[in-house]
């Protein structure tokens, strides 16, 4: 790997930059904005982003005249996914960013509103190859339905939700455990 898609991992592997790539995909914000909705102080917002920037996982988005000055806006472009890296990252910088991606699946467990529906799922199992690739593609198809119509935080008539998909082939008589 190299080190600059060593780089983009670790910029993944923390996280508020997990919780602003949400906030990032369907809203562009600027850092104070981003700042306010996850509670940050700005510079702490402007650090991350920056960092999500140089790593490629944002995009500048245009800018906005505030009291006299001029704030960047951010976005996440979640239309280019498959074109990263990640999957190319080693055993271990995929461990960093699977713990990192289970603490923020407790933070998001724990605002889970009682009594509404959902869909949890958890296999390590053996299926044919043919069967594997669909579920890949059925995955992939909720991923994108749920991207391609995310809205800004709190828009009127939408609800708060999560979603988290991790499908991959594991090698056969390996426990790294």
């Amino acid at each position: 790997m190299t080190d600059d898609e060593l780089k983009d991992l670790r910029a993944m592997a923390h996280p508020v930059r997990l919780r602003m790539l949400s906030l990032l995909t369907g809203a562009e914000l600027s850092a104070a904005e981003v700042a306010r909705e996850l509670d940050l102080t700005h510079a702490n917002a402007s650090y991350h982003l920056r960092i999500l920037l140089d790593s490629g996982e944002i995009v500048e988005a245009g800018e906005e005249r505030i009291r006299g000055g001029v704030a960047k806006k951010y976005r996440y472009p979640h239309e280019l996914r498959g074109q990263h890296v990640r999957h190319k990252a080693g055993v271990e910088d995929q461990v960093v960013y699977a713990r990192t991606l289970g603490r923020e699946l407790e933070r998001r467990a724990r605002q889970r509103k009682p009594r509404t529906k959902g869909f949890s799922s958890d296999l390590e199992g053996w299926v044919t190859p043919e069967v594997f690739q669909q579920a890949l593609d059925l995955l992939a198809q909720a991923s994108h339905l749920l991207h391609d119509h995310n809205q800004p935080p709190r828009t009127p008539g939408t609800v708060h939700v999560s979603e988290s998909s991790w499908a991959f082939q594991m090698t056969p008589g390996k426990d790294a455990s």
